[in-house]
């Protein structure tokens, strides 16, 4: 291709997006992240070290998506790689009995997190069947998603009720999109996510600190999302399940 890849990532914080964010740039996207408060550090760090472009988006709102998408494709192009990475659960719902978790917290972790999963994904693929494909390939979507994609824990109805969600959607738009040459897959991470500290260690905010890498690295997820963008039409996936070799499942 004569011009650079444009990669989007949806939903930005210091974990997975700034890894990808980082690898995207390193190998020669431009790339855009979009976040609710694009003034956070670690994207203005993106934006200083690695040239990222900062969206400010509630990915929540249609009208917000779609300016997004306008914005990415007049400021950088049309994006051939969309991520969608956004959890979505207020602490409000976290570890709450179904007879105690609030309706509100409830609807909001649906709407940050499965509603804002088909907006970004609506208009992703409407830019994506505009664009000439390469080899057939016009574009991939992935979806970050968790273990409550397919396994419904006790005290978490509404993270199971989004992910699950999530996952219906991801494989609904597979199989209408794939054969008009749109990737689409979903990444569930059954794991903590331990991202980098300033002094080199890894730790999650509720786990803890890494130990004997048995939480998932962003960096190397990071490196997972690539890869499927990068898969042959011929062997194309639409589910990775990542989990540390110490993982029990």
């Amino acid at each position: 291709m004569s011009n650079p890849e444009v990669g989007l990532i949806v939903g930005g914080g210091p974990g997975i997006s700034s890894s990808c964010a980082r690898l995207f740039s390193r190998e020669g996207m431009k790339v855009a992240v979009a976040a609710r408060n694009p003034d956070k550090d670690a994207l203005k760090k993106l934006e200083a070290e690695h040239n990222v472009a900062l969206i400010k988006c509630d990915a929540s709102d249609p009208g917000s998506v779609e300016a997004m998408f306008r914005q990415v494709s007049d400021q950088l192009g049309a994006p051939r790689l969309v991520v969608h990475n956004i959890d979505g659960r207020p602490r409000e719902v976290f570890r709450k009995a179904i007879t105690e978790v609030d309706p509100g917290p409830f609807m909001q972790t649906l709407t940050n997190s499965t509603f804002s999963a088909f907006l970004v994904g609506q208009q992703a693929a409407r830019h994506m069947l505009d664009l000439e494909g390469i080899d057939g390939h016009r574009g991939t979507i992935l979806y970050t998603n968790a273990s409550a994609a397919t396994k419904g824990y006790p005290k978490s109805g509404a993270f199971a009720a989004a992910c699950h969600g999530k996952a219906g959607l991801a494989e609904s738009m597979a199989r209408e999109l794939m054969p008009q040459g749109i990737h689409v897959a979903q990444i569930p991470i059954d794991a903590a996510i331990g991202r980098r500290q300033e002094d080199g260690t890894r730790a999650h905010w509720l786990a803890g600190e890494t130990k004997d890498d048995n939480m998932a690295d962003p960096d190397c997820i990071a490196d997972v999302y690539l890869q499927i963008h990068r898969q042959h039409k011929s062997t194309w996936t639409f589910e990775v399940i990542l989990r540390p070799w110490t993982e029990n499942w």
